[in-house]
């Protein structure tokens, strides 16, 4: 199975990765379906900046592309390094059980240095060198990273918001 991850988190309770995973083939039909969802006057969807109704329209959007997801709960560690650091770690590990072509992570100047010597400690560590790529994208650069925005945002906030995409999420890790 190829297929790309994209990566994203929300630091509001703690550290809480969500990495949606799509399908190769469903890239380009995925990334006409969250274009269509940028308003004219955005540059790029931000889940919590959207009102409630605009969130339920971008939740089935996601539910609706096939796309699966995993998250990663880090919001026990006490440092939020370690916490990236242990989330980073699981990730590529998975990447490499799944066969994936490509990571997508949601750049964050402030950790891109230190993600990147990690990531490659651990692609090459999981003899991954060949076979995964990683790229650090900004959100207005890759739609896509729209998905595991969201789907962070709804996961954190519980309730009503995590039951919208709990179809999506297939597997959830307590780090």
């Amino acid at each position: 199975m190829s297929a790309h991850i994209f990566v994203d988190e929300t630091k509001e309770r703690g550290l809480l990765v969500a990495a949606a995973v799509v399908l190769t083939r469903d890239l380009a039909p995925a990334r006409k379906v969250m274009r269509s969802l940028i308003l004219p006057n955005q540059r790029r969807i931000h889940f919590h900046k959207e009102r409630d109704d605009r969130r339920r329209q971008i939740v089935g959007a996601i539910n609706g592309i096939g796309a699966q997801a995993v998250i990663l709960d880090a919001s026990d560690h006490p440092n939020m390094k370690a916490a990236r650091d242990a989330s980073l770690v699981r990730l590529v590990a998975y990447a490499g059980k799944i066969g994936a072509a490509r990571l997508v992570i949601e750049q964050d100047d402030s950790t891109i240095k230190a993600d990147r010597r990690l990531l490659f400690d651990e692609v090459q560590k999981a003899g991954l060198s060949d076979t995964v790529r990683y790229d650090h994208l900004r959100a207005h650069e890759e739609c896509l990273l729209a998905i595991p925005d969201a789907l962070a945002w709804c996961w954190a906030k519980r309730g009503r918001w995590r039951a919208a995409v709990q179809r999506t999420v297939v597997e959830s890790y307590r780090l």
